[in-house]
């Protein structure tokens, strides 16, 4: 795999540094495939992220959101009793997941059904940087005063 050298962006560009590391990130090959998950488009501003949680209680998992990323942390209890298995196929082992999420993405519920939890979450793009239609011809007072001003 190719790695790249993504520092003499940060001689000119400022801010992106989130964006680079979004990228070291990506090429990492460690990252975690426990448990599966899918992500869902439901609908044009609303996704879904369903994991494979089978074994896990409510109470054994966390969900959190914190700076843009979305950390799922299941920690499996320890049973009291020793359990002798003949197979063991169903992993029961701690895991934690991250998502980062894009501007304005953000978590609206969760729930646990049949060994799947399901996290809806929601863009919610701030009134003054969703597209507006300027009509031609129509001119807000505030600008006409600015542009009088200036000549």
């Amino acid at each position: 795999m190719r790695t790249f050298d993504l520092s003499p962006l940060y001689r000119t560009a400022i801010g992106f540094d989130r964006l680079a590391q979004m990228f070291d990130n990506a090429q990492r090959a460690d990252q975690p495939s426990y448990p599966p998950y899918n992500i869902e488009l439901v609908a044009e501003d609303k996704y879904r992220i369903t994991m494979a949680v089978a074994g896990f209680a409510r109470s054994e998992i966390d969900i959190e959101t914190e700076n843009e990323t979305l950390k799922i942390t299941g920690r499996k209890q320890k049973e009291d009793k020793q359990v002798n298995f003949l197979h063991r196929g169903i992993a029961a082992r701690d895991f934690e997941q991250r998502f980062q999420l894009a501007n304005h993405i953000k978590v609206v519920g969760a729930n646990l059904e049949n060994g799947l939890l399901n996290i809806e979450l929601v863009r919610e793009i701030p009134e003054a940087l969703k597209p507006r239609k300027i009509e031609i011809g129509a001119v807000e007072d505030s600008n006409v005063q600015r542009l009088e001003r200036a000549a």
